[in-house]
């Protein structure tokens, strides 16, 4: 996968999810809810957020767990469209980012706050959990 997340301030608040145990999931990938119960994937859309991967996962190594963040300061890249100063950041593609709608902000799509002005494809720093 490309554009993984490279992290810039330690996270504190890591959490554990079941993955598939036929996916591959590379260190710093951004993930996705994708089933019940508490269930993780590698994010392909504009996914609800789940954390982002603190491990690599190799695929059939029989492992249906992942250890996901969910706060820190990481570098993200920015999808195909600007992000202000400031703004709240959702998901829009595989690790990649945007800014969040209004309706992102109440259905709570909304992850993160960009710390930086970020243009089309640009890689900027967003901190999680600021929403």
């Amino acid at each position: 996968m490309a554009n993984e997340a490279v992290c810039i301030e330690t996270p504190k608040n890591i959490v554990r999810y079941t993955v598939a145990d036929g996916n591959t999931i590379t260190k710093g990938t951004i993930l996705k809810l994708s089933a019940d119960p508490n269930t993780a994937a590698a994010s392909s859309a504009a996914d609800i957020f789940a954390g982002i991967a603190m491990m690599d996962k190799v695929a059939n190594d029989g492992s249906t767990s992942i250890s996901a963040a969910l706060d820190g300061t990481w570098d993200i890249t920015a999808a195909g469209t600007a992000i202000t100063l400031g703004g709240i950041v959702s998901l829009s593609g595989a690790n990649l980012i945007k800014q969040a709608t209004a309706g992102e902000l109440l259905t709570g799509a909304s992850f993160g706050k960009c710390l930086e002005t970020a243009s089309a494809s640009e890689v900027v720093r967003v901190r999680l959990g600021t929403n």
